[in-house]
């Protein structure tokens, strides 16, 4: 067997991440949300919702939730959160909104809310 790429690591991932949002009832609303092209802005892994929430959520695959966090960079956290503020306006979302991080180590997951 094959050993995975990091490419599929990080997929595979975020379908786990996906599965541990359903079963804590949040409905899927967006996978791999991508803002305009050369708006240097960066793609949301999962955006859920549940009632009035509204969740923004960056999936890392790492060894531990400490090297998860430390994959996150501070412009990657500004651009994260400006996507996340083209999609409110876009779809004009009046609820409240947060953005959470998920990191995934081997199988368990860890779920920080209010992240970046």
């Amino acid at each position: 067997m094959r050993s995975k790429t990091s490419y599929e690591s990080g997929l595979f991932a975020e379908f786990l991440a996906r599965m541990y949002l359903r079963f804590r009832g949040f409905k899927i609303v967006k996978s791999r949300y991508i803002t305009g092209r050369n708006t240097n802005r960066a793609e949301i892994d999962i955006i859920a919702r549940r009632g009035n929430l509204l969740v923004f959520i960056e999936v890392k695959r790492r060894p531990s939730i400490e090297i998860g966090f430390s994959a996150i960079t501070s412009n990657q956290a500004c651009r994260l959160r400006r996507a996340a503020e083209t999609y409110i306006a876009k779809t004009h979302w009046a609820g409240d909104a947060r953005f959470d991080v998920i990191v995934v180590c081997n199988t368990k997951i860890h779920w920080v809310k209010n992240a970046i």
